[in-house]
């Protein structure tokens, strides 16, 4: 699994600098990288993959403009894991980060891990991350200490944390307390006792956030750092990771008949999207890159207001039980919508068929900006650059899918994928709508699917078919040869233990931690911040 140090098609690049035969898509200076990543968005969320959407006009632009990748996945199927991955290359067996952080963690993504924007900041870019977080904040596990010169966001779900307007969720949410007087609500799902915490660096600027304006304030926290970097003639990297689609949803205004919650908070991220693609446009086309997709499926236990899976409905799981989508090691759990837009350089109105993940971010990005890789340690991750460019479509011949809470150990491999195969050595369902979970299952051999004749994953291979014998071995040895990479590989462990003292609060005098009259910290012409509250 580890990425060779000089890859094939790096050879051919420099062989054709050499003789001077370098294609125009060379890259004549460093480009601009904007990587956003949307929260619990499902495949078809997005109207280029699934006809019966229609709320995302600008990100289905988006796709005619650039390359759209149909085969693209999470490298987990919850939030700190993909996450993690993104910024490292590596999956959480050798990341550590094999589950969620809590409001409470002490830690975080281990400190020995070396992110994206350590490498891209160190090769001289500006870095900014703007957004959800959840990879520790406490100590130097925040943002600004993984790389990030600025830091604008909430340092994990919003729904982990009580707000004043608590938005649409599944079950409705209690607003924040406001008086040391009132009573605890206890309810599944709702975290009611600390406001949610909104930071600039390491300041909180509003506790509790207001969630209504929030997709607002994380598109002018881009704008401005992008300005701000343009200006500073440094090539710069932004990372936006979206509240949406994850719950609570709050649209900034009421649906229109016909729409529904989920439609009307679709179409805010949809138009969010297309605001940052109008200000990378503006710093002349073809000078950044942006790559859009998403850290795992929808939410399915939330009903109405979990997103779309398109065709990947996980059929198989679904007649036994459970939910097929978010936690799960189904394709509905993993497979994301993806996009490249790149002018000049990323093929327009193209549709590719690679096998991608989100682990290949890193590594290609790093590639385009001409550094190197951390050494003494194994990526999971590729240079897709190939693929971008339109001159390949071949891209993993192997991919891992870890568990990711719905059945088996966290973190552990118990499905991959090899070719158009997907193998399954543990299965079981995440909560649905209706409450109800799938048994976690353990296969000896392993449940195959034929992805090529079966996109639901609704039959397995029969056992004693021809085919299944043919690729059992091929399959055997792929998963063998990876345990082994990953045994031997320098893997780290993340600290999960917890303590209320590393809650973020801007007043432990209030209950709730609420901050009297913070509606955001003022901001003057010059981009300071007034009347800062620091984290505790």
């Amino acid at each position: 699994m580890g990425t060779p140090p000089l890859s094939p098609w790096a050879v051919l690049v420099l062989t054709l600098v050499l003789l001077g035969l370098w294609a125009p898509c060379v890259v004549s200076r460093r480009p601009n990288f904007i990587v956003i990543l949307a929260d619990d968005v499902g495949w078809g969320d997005l109207g280029a993959n699934w006809a019966e959407t229609k709320e995302t006009p600008r990100l289905d632009q988006l796709a005619a403009e650039g390359t759209r990748f149909v085969d693209f996945h999470s490298a987990a199927s919850t939030c700190s894991p993909s996450r993690a991955s993104l910024l490292t290359g590596r999956l959480g067996v050798r990341n550590g980060v094999t589950h969620n952080f809590a409001i409470s963690s002490l830690g975080g993504l281990p400190l020995n891990e070396t992110t994206l924007a350590e490498v891209l900041r160190e090769a001289g870019y500006s870095t900014g991350a703007i957004g959800k977080w959840h990879l520790g904040h406490h100590g130097r596990h925040h943002p600004n200490s993984r790389g990030f010169d600025y830091y604008f966001g909430i340092p994990y779900s919003h729904d982990m944390g009580c707000t004043d307007s608590p938005g649409y969720n599944v079950p409705p949410c209690p607003p924040c307390p406001r008086h040391s007087t009132a009573a605890r609500v206890a309810r599944k799902d709702c975290y009611t006792e600390v406001a949610l915490p909104l930071f600039e660096n390491i300041t909180i600027v509003q506790q509790p956030v207001e969630l209504g304006s929030l997709a607002r304030r994380y598109a002018e926290e881009a704008e401005r750092f992008i300005q701000r970097a343009s200006d500073s003639g440094r090539p710069f990297f932004l990372y936006l990771a979206l509240a949406h689609m994850h719950v609570p949803l709050a649209p900034p205004l009421p649906p229109a008949p016909g729409r529904g919650i989920y439609g009307a908070s679709l179409g805010e991220m949809d138009a969010l999207v297309g605001r940052i693609k109008e200000v990378a446009d503006s710093l002349g086309r073809g000078s950044t890159l942006l790559w859009f997709t998403g850290d795992n499926g929808p939410w399915a236990q939330k009903c109405e207001l979990a997103g779309r899976l398109g065709p990947f409905v996980g059929a198989w799981q679904r007649q036994r039980g459970g939910s097929s989508a978010k936690q799960t090691t189904w394709e509905g759990g993993h497979r994301v919508p993806a996009l490249v837009y790149w002018p000049g350089h990323v093929p327009a109105r193209r549709t590719s068929h690679a096998l991608l993940s989100i682990l290949d971010i890193f590594p290609t990005l790093v590639a385009l900006a001409g550094a190197a890789l951390p050494p003494n340690r194994r990526f999971d991750g590729l240079d897709v650059s190939p693929v971008l460019f339109g001159w390949s479509d071949v891209g993993h011949k192997v991919l891992l899918h870890p568990n990711s809470g719905a059945a088996g150990k966290a973190g552990e491999i118990e499905a991959l994928r090899l070719a158009q195969y997907k193998a399954f050595y543990t299965t079981g369902g995440a909560m649905a709508c209706d409450g109800s979970t799938g048994p976690a299952q353990q296969h000896q051999p392993p449940l195959i699917f034929n992805l090529d004749r079966d996109i639901q994953e609704q039959e397995p291979l029969d056992v004693a078919s021809r085919e299944y014998q043919a690729v059992l071995p091929a399959i055997s040895r792929a998963y063998a040869q990876a345990l082994q990479d990953i045994a031997a590989d320098n893997v780290s462990v993340a600290d999960y233990s917890q303590d209320p003292a590393a809650i973020p609060c801007c007043n432990v005098q209030h209950v709730g931690c609420r901050c009297h009259g913070a509606l955001g910290a003022t901001r003057d012409p010059h981009g300071e911040t007034r009347t800062p509250r620091l984290c505790l």
